[in-house]
This record gives structure tokens, sequence and C-alpha cells, in this order.
């Protein structure tokens, strides 16, 4: 079975996550920061990461970037789910290796399409 982490600071948006993530069969694990993401990601090891961008302290792609950089979390597929439109913000996503970006809102397809 898929292990998902969902990170996002906001509650609705991380229960909504969730519940798709699980609805998709999948177990979900979950996070309200950046820091408590980078803890779970090296404990866990899930299969993917469904990551928001603007969070307070560690915000998404410094999270992202730290990911990348730890050889426990390296090849753990990054997907943003974020509220940023922003032509800069996807180039940026792609420069740090996310494997996917998904804009808020999104409909449960959007992120079904990334499991």
């Amino acid at each position: 079975m898929k292990k998902i982490l969902v990170v996002d600071d906001a509650a609705v948006d991380l229960k909504n996550l969730a519940k798709i993530v699980s609805g998709s069969g999948a177990a979900v694990l979950t996070a309200s920061s950046g820091a408590e993401a980078l803890l779970k990601a090296r404990e866990q090891q899930p299969s993917l990461v469904l990551l928001d961008v603007n969070m307070p302290g560690l915000d998404g792609f410094s999270t992202a970037r730290q990911l990348a950089g730890d050889p426990l979390t390296k090849d753990i597929p990054v997907v943003f789910v974020t509220g940023k439109n922003q032509k800069a913000d996807r180039v940026f996503a792609q420069m740090l290796g996310a494997k996917g970006y998904v804009t808020k809102p999104y409909c449960a397809e959007d992120i079904l399409a990334h499991l």
C-alpha cells in the first residue's frame, strides 16, 4: 500500500487532501508544517509528498529543497498543491525537482492524477 504524506498548514485543506488520498486506497500521513513534514518523511518514507508552498516557518519550497538534499528522502517525489499560480513559481518548483504542480482550488481528479 502506498503511503502519501500530505502537508498543509490550513486544517481544511489538510483534511480535504487526506480524504481524497485515502479514497484512492493509499495510507495517509499528515503534517501541518515543513519541519513536521521533514521529520515524518525521514521516519515513514512515504511514496509521495503532497506539499503546500505557503506555510509559516519553513515554506514548501524550502521543505522540498531539504527533502531533495537528504540522503534518506531525496528519492521521494514531491507534488506541490498550492494557491501560488505564477509562472515563476511553477518554474521554481521544476528547478527543485517537483514531479507535479496543482493549483488551488483543485478537484479530486487533479490530485488523483499524481498518485
